[in-house]
């Protein structure tokens, strides 16, 4: 028979997780559009309001030189990288991104840098020095990526040991000498997946580091990368939101997150991103009537939520990509709601991320194929039930219960003592529970610690009495 462990196949991840990104949000920064003055100075004066809002973890689009030629509008795309060792004078130096980074490690969040490694400009300073590194078209020239509107960059070979070596080196440089704390890795399924692992391991080797791949396949989790994109659950909640659809898709993308890919697996959850609010819409296009309910599932689903820029501000504007472009920033509900929701998800362990945290159980409802409901129960104590409706009617909801083991007692998953997450009332939920919901509304309940902000935990609840407990 052999090794009877050669059948543990599982799907499971075998990287470490760097502790801090355990109950982490992620916040998108375009620092070209970011402020006023497009700057690492600048932005980094933004930092204690990003420390409020909860966010841990803050994502720098590319900050390297930007490629001349073959460049798009006059700024050109930062993902046209002329020299990854250099950094874009228009942001600043060296010297100030490596302020912002301090900075926001003293306000305990986390900087990963935005890294390009499938392709680059058209005059990076490889084409000169390693023009062998590059993929070649039918006539032996460089070529950009096949079948893709790319034309202002040129694709790299990964067959070429020197390139694997380079491009591994790059990544430890600004880790040694910038501090940064991982990456997000551009189109990362374009290039090979061994190659991620390796540069993994020499990250790994420097200080404790977290990668995102802008990709949605789980074997990037094995060794390579903390979490992917979730694009199918975005395609799918947008699909529902303004074409009307059902649920029914939307819940098979849970069944395939259940089943296909490992519990510690990281899953990026975002209602924008630079790529869609450039090319397909803002916010409020991408989920109309919806959008509110969209933002809050993100936070409280299985995954970790993105917020981009300016999406705390209620920002309705497609930012332009190749010139410049600054958010206005502004005070918006929506700013209050990532608050609370970013704050609930630091101390509510239920809603940790990966294994750390607790798995969404569907709660059978009346209104299946229009409401969602589920609940997140952690072995702590910590709880959350939550049902959204995704529909332009109103709906009286009762969810679903089953016989108790004598027969006549009914029971649920979703049964115990709460709090509402906008009021702070208490609310028991037991058998037969039903509530009226709006179009496009939800409802989040919370068992546990919970804050509105980061010092104001309400009292929790005892589940077997219903009775107030000292926090």
């Amino acid at each position: 028979m052999g090794d009877p462990s050669r059948y543990d196949a599982a799907p499971r991840v075998l990287l470490r997780h760097p502790d801090w990104a355990v109950n982490a949000s992620m916040y998108q920064i375009n620092v070209r559009q970011f402020s006023a003055e497009g700057t690492f100075d600048a932005a980094a004066a933004q930092l204690p309001r990003l420390a409020d809002l909860g966010v841990k973890i803050l994502w720098l689009m590319p900050v390297h030189e930007i490629g001349v030629l073959n460049r798009k509008g006059v700024l050109g795309s930062p993902y046209a990288v002329r020299d990854h060792y250099s950094v874009n004078p228009e942001l600043g130096t060296l010297g100030s991104l490596r302020a912002f980074v301090d900075a926001a490690h003293a306000l305990g969040m986390y900087v990963i840098l935005d890294w390009v490694a499938n392709h680059t400009a058209w005059d990076h300073v490889l084409t000169t020095q390693h023009p062998q590194w590059y993929a070649r078209d039918w006539k032996g020239d460089f070529c950009s990526t096949p079948w893709c509107a790319w034309e202002d960059i040129i694709d790299l070979d990964y067959a070429h040991a020197g390139l694997r070596r380079y491009m591994s080196e790059a990544m430890c440089h600004w880790v040694r000498e910038v501090d940064v704390d991982g990456f997000r890795c551009d189109v990362a399924g374009y290039v090979p997946v061994d190659f991620w692992e390796t540069a993994r391991a020499d990250l790994e080797a420097i200080k404790p580091v977290f990668l995102l791949a802008e990709w949605e396949d789980r074997d990037l989790h094995r060794a390579a990368f903390d979490a992917t994109y979730a694009w199918r659950w975005n395609e799918r909640l947008h699909q529902i939101c303004t074409r009307g659809e059902n649920l029914d898709d939307l819940y098979g993308y849970y069944s395939w997150r259940d089943k296909a890919w490992p519990r510690d697996a990281y899953r990026l959850m975002f209602v924008s991103n630079h790529d869609k609010n450039a090319w397909e819409g803002t916010q409020f296009e991408q989920f109309g009537p919806g959008l509110e309910a969209a933002m809050v599932l993100s936070a409280i689903g299985d995954g970790m939520p993105l917020i981009y820029n300016g999406q705390e501000a209620g920002h309705d504007h497609r930012l332009a990509f190749f010139e410049r472009d600054p958010i206005l920033w502004r005070e918006h509900p929506h700013g209050t709601m990532y608050r609370r929701l970013v704050h609930l998800k630091l101390v509510n362990t239920a809603l940790w991320n990966g294994a750390a945290g607790a798995p969404m159980v569907d709660v059978d409802n009346d209104h299946h194929h229009r409401v969602l409901s589920f609940v997140r129960r952690h072995a702590s104590g910590d709880a959350v039930f939550a049902a959204f409706n995704f529909s332009p009617d109103t709906r009286e909801v009762t969810f679903a219960d089953s016989p108790g083991e004598d027969g006549t007692a009914l029971r649920g998953p979703h049964h115990g003592c709460y709090v509402d997450l906008d009021d702070g009332h208490p609310v028991l939920v037991g058998p037969g529970w039903s509530l009226t919901m709006p179009p496009w509304t939800y409802r989040v309940l919370v068992a546990g610690r919970r804050t509105d902000t980061a010092d104001s935990p309400l009292t929790p609840f005892d589940d077997s009495t219903g009775q107030q407990r000292s926090p």
